[in-house]
């Protein structure tokens, strides 16, 4: 079957260009993401209201939703990394993810109860860990070094386009069908599975290689190389070179104040921003993304990696401290829109830097590494933005945020040498 084939980049594959002067496989995990997204975005932000109004469920359980989401998604996404790395198939567990995801996304539908939606998003977020990890790797080795920030870009930018469109559709079926909850979960269905069809046609598989000097034709390593190449992959942190380990601790340490965006719904809310009006904020806030991401990412390729992503970073602290001391709801609107920028230079830009800093075979560990540094430190992040919120009010609260943020900057530029473009 075509989805679990494997096949070889070569170095004419490579040359093969599509949209945007980016490779077919490029391409088309940009489609699935921005499908998928369609998808996940038609639902969740209505699934709150749905869990309180519809089911009757508490603001607590809520939120063990989500918290067990998450945290599941971090954990998965370690393994899955390193997995795709042992398996040498990237391919086969991001159509896997993906499957799980589209599958069982829609059953959201059919609930009754709150437990069914904690089963449905649990099994949701083990398949986007699955395919997350393997398929950033696999968009790394689809294109050459110097496109790196742009084909990581394109990709996030089809998944902001992604959630810019699926809410819209939500909220144009609710407005046409009021209180249709459970309709528009089911015609969420629709775009997942589309995604399924583009990952079986579309995407192949890159094998990872080796990173040494050698040759294009002696790249390829023979079976009891291979072997013993497959048999160094550990689960483990020893064998990257200290600026990715760096690296991970200053995403560590951004990830701290880097709280739910929750927050700045509320923020919103105490400025008057109309409750109607928060679900176009939020398109707002992704069309910023979506327009942006690309064109941070081809950026860092001119500039450098670094010097983006603390660009970013910067950006982000001058936000939080606008948020902290906004006073009317235009600020808020311009905040939103500035925010935007924050993620267009760094989200594809750190997974590009992710992809310069370690060897190809081991890309699948690096993403599961990064992926889940983000992941145990973003809990932690929204508990204390609000316990210092309850307990010091929110200036406190905004200026921690900025502070780490300033702070993983300058840690940034002192211990990983900027690259000289």
């Amino acid at each position: 079957m075509p989805i679990f084939r494997q096949v070889a980049t070569t170095p004419q594959q490579k040359k093969r260009k599509g949209i945007f002067g980016l490779s077919g496989n490029v391409i088309a995990l940009g489609f699935v993401s921005f499908l998928t997204d369609v998808s996940s975005e038609m639902i969740y932000p209505l699934l709150p209201v749905f869990l309180t109004t519809i089911l009757g469920v508490s603001y607590s359980f809520v939120g063990l939703i989500e918290g067990v989401a998450e945290t599941t998604a971090s954990i998965v996404k370690f393994f899955s990394g390193w997995i795709s790395d042992k398996l040498r198939k990237r391919k086969t567990l991001v159509f896997i993810g993906y499957s799980l995801s589209s599958v069982t996304r829609p059953l959201v539908a059919l609930a009754t109860a709150g437990w069914h939606i904690l089963a449905i998003r649990f099994a949701d977020r083990v398949g986007k860990g699955i395919r997350t990890s393997p398929r950033d790797a696999l968009v790394a080795s689809s294109c050459s070094e110097s496109d790196r920030g742009k084909a990581f870009g394109f990709h996030r930018g089809m998944d902001h386009a992604g959630a810019v469109l699926g809410p819209l559709l939500a909220f144009g079926l609710l407005a046409l069908m009021p209180n249709q909850y459970r309709l528009v979960f089911a015609l969420a269905s629709i775009p997942g599975i589309i995604s399924l069809f583009v990952v079986s046609l579309f995407v192949t598989e890159s094998v990872p290689k080796s990173n040494s000097r050698r040759s294009e034709s002696e790249n390829t390593p023979a079976k009891g190389e291979l072997t013993a190449e497959i048999k160094k992959i550990s689960l483990s942190i020893k064998p990257f070179d200290k600026r990715f380990k760096w690296f991970l601790v200053i995403v560590i340490l951004f990830t701290l104040g880097n709280s739910s965006d929750a927050f700045l719904i509320l923020r919103a809310k105490s400025l008057e921003v109309p409750v109607a009006l928060l679900p176009i904020l939020w398109v707002v806030l992704h069309i910023v993304k979506m327009v942006s991401s690309m064109p941070g990412g081809i950026l860092s390729d001119n500039i450098g990696r670094k010097k983006v992503i603390i660009a970013g970073w910067l950006v982000y602290a001058l936000v939080y401290f606008g948020f902290a001391y906004a006073s009317a709801a235009w600020h808020i609107w311009l905040l939103f829109a500035v925010y935007g920028f924050f993620f267009g230079l760094t989200e594809g830009t750190e997974k590009a830097l992710v992809a310069d800093l370690v060897p190809n075979e081991l890309r699948g560990t690096a993403y599961g590494l990064y992926n889940f540094a983000i992941g145990i430190a973003a809990l932690p992040a929204s508990l204390l933005m609000g316990i210092i919120w309850q307990i010091f009010g929110v200036i406190p609260a905004f200026l921690f945020g900025a502070s780490l943020a300033f702070i993983a900057a300058i840690l940034f530029v002192l211990t990983i040498p900027l690259e000289k473009k």
